[in-house]
C-alpha cells in the first residue's frame, strides 16, 4: 500500500477525521453551496414573515454529520484492510488488481439507477426544499441529514476510489472535485456522470488485466 503508511495515512481516528473533514469541505462544499444558500434564503424569508427561524448552521452541521459518519466507516474499513494485508501475502500480491476492482465497481455504480436518483436530488435544491421542508431546529437537522445522505449516495464510491489512486493524491482529488462539481452543477451533468462511469469501468478493467497503473498502490 502507499509507502507503508497504510490506507489510513498512518493516522489515528481523530487525526484522520480532521483530515477527512478538511477534504470534505474542500471537495463537497462548492457543490453543496447552492443548497445551503437556498436553505438560508428560505429561512431568512420565514424570519421576515415572523415565522420560526432556524440558522443555516443547523442544516450544515447535519450535512457534515453524514460525511463524518462515512469517514468513521472508511477509517474502520481501511484499518481492517491494512491489518489483513499484514497477515495475507495473497492480499499484498493482488493489491493492484483489488484496487482495479474498486475502480470498476465505482464505474458501474456511476451508471446505476441509485446514482441517478441521488444525483437528481443533488442537482435540484429548490425541488428538494419544496418536498422535504420541515420547520424547527429538529426539522432543519433532519433535512440536512437527508440532503447529506443523497450527497453521500451520489459520491461515496468516487471517494472510495481515492484509496487505490492515493488518499493524498492531489491530482486525483482535484479531478474528483471537478467531476463532482460538473455532475451536480452543469446542465449536462448526468451525461458527464455516465461518461465518467464508462471511463472508470475501462480503467478498472485494464488494471485488473495488467496489474499496473495505480499510483496509490506500490
Amino acid at each position: 500500500m502507499t509507502q507503508g503508511m497504510g490506507l489510513t495515512m498512518g493516522k489515528t481516528l481523530p487525526l484522520f477525521l480532521l483530515a477527512w473533514v478538511a477534504m470534505m469541505i474542500a471537495m463537497m462544499f462548492p457543490t453543496a453551496a447552492p443548497m445551503i444558500v437556498m436553505f438560508g434564503t428560505v429561512a431568512a424569508g420565514k424570519e421576515q414573515r415572523a415565522q420560526p427561524f432556524v440558522p443555516t448552521w443547523v442544516f450544515v452541521s447535519a450535512y457534515l454529520t453524514v460525511w463524518i459518519g462515512f469517514g468513521v466507516v472508511a477509517y474502520t474499513a481501511a484499518t481492517g484492510v491494512s491489518v489483513l494485508a499484514m497477515q495475507s501475502t495473497w492480499l499484498v500480491g493482488n493489491a493492484t488488481r483489488l484496487g482495479g476492482a474498486v475502480l470498476l465497481v465505482g464505474g458501474l455504480y456511476q451508471l446505476s439507477p441509485l446514482k441517478s436518483l441521488c444525483l437528481t436530488k443533488c442537482r435540484t435544491p429548490l425541488s428538494f426544499l419544496l418536498t422535504s421542508w420541515r420547520d424547527g431546529y429538529g426539522g432543519a437537522f433532519v433535512m440536512g441529514l437527508k440532503h447529506g445522505a443523497y450527497c453521500l449516495g451520489c459520491c461515496w464510491l468516487l471517494f472510495a476510489i481515492l484509496f487505490p489512486l492515493g488518499v493524498m493524491n492531489i491530482a486525483a482529488m482535484v479531478f474528483l472535485t471537478l467531476l463532482i462539481f460538473a455532475e451536480k452543477s452543469l446542465p449536462w451533468g448526468s451525461s458527464i456522470a455516465n461518461a465518467a462511469g464508462i471511463a472508470l469501468v475501462a480503467y478498472g478493467a485494464v488494471v485488473l488485466v495488467t496489474a499496473h497503473g495505480l499510483p496509490g498502490i506500490v
